[in-house]
């Protein structure tokens, strides 16, 4: 098999184990779920990897992947520190289907217990909460933000988006737009902005 063919069917593997978790949940995913549904057998899914673990958590780490260059592109975009923290936060949260959020939703269950899994998800959230860092380190230092202690306002900002999108999708007892309205006005609290600014 040439290496081409080998990535090709490997990226054949992920959206089809990212379409299965969809279907079935990450929990009740079966590798022959995955094979199956290519008209493989379970030993190529193997092949390219070694246990149901590392196949979860690379499907997690590909769909990831895209939204955070999704992240990227929209940061690089940004005209100065105010916009670049507009975009992040645009960024977070289920929006449509949520499909990206109910596979995370899932992950986090698993992380528990599955090591591949969790040491997957703390890099791929690292990520998140890095570009988030970075607009309120540019904005303070530009002076367009006041934030004594960056590392805290994200820890804080990151933990009630989460939260929120949890009580969104999970327990139904918070509307999105709720979530979005929230979730300016807690972002703007953390860096004296006024929640107006991040619309």
């Amino acid at each position: 098999m040439s290496r081409r063919n080998v990535e090709v069917r490997r990226e054949e593997i992920l959206l089809a184990t990212l379409a299965q978790a969809g279907r079935l949940g990450m929990d009740q995913l079966r590798v022959q779920d995955v094979a199956k549904s290519l008209g493989v057998s379970t030993g190529l899914v193997f092949y390219h990897f070694d246990t149901k673990d590392k196949l979860l958590a690379a499907a997690l780490e590909h769909a990831v992947d895209r939204d955070l260059a999704r992240l990227d592109r929209a940061v690089a975009r940004g005209s100065d520190p105010l916009d670049r923290l507009r975009r992040v936060i645009s960024s977070y949260g289920p929006t449509g289907a949520a499909s990206g959020w109910t596979l995370w939703i899932d992950a986090w269950a698993m992380a528990l217990r599955h090591p591949p899994i969790r040491t997957t998800l703390r890099r791929l959230d690292g990520r998140w909460r890095a570009a988030l860092r970075d607009a309120i380190v540019e904005g303070t230092t530009t002076g367009d933000f006041t934030c004594p202690d960056p590392a805290a306002t994200v820890a804080r900002i990151g933990g009630l988006l989460d939260g929120l999108s949890v009580a969104a999708l999970v327990y139904r007892n918070v509307r999105r737009a709720q979530l979005r309205t929230w979730m300016r006005e807690a972002v703007a609290a953390e860096l004296g902005l006024d929640p107006s600014d991040l619309t």
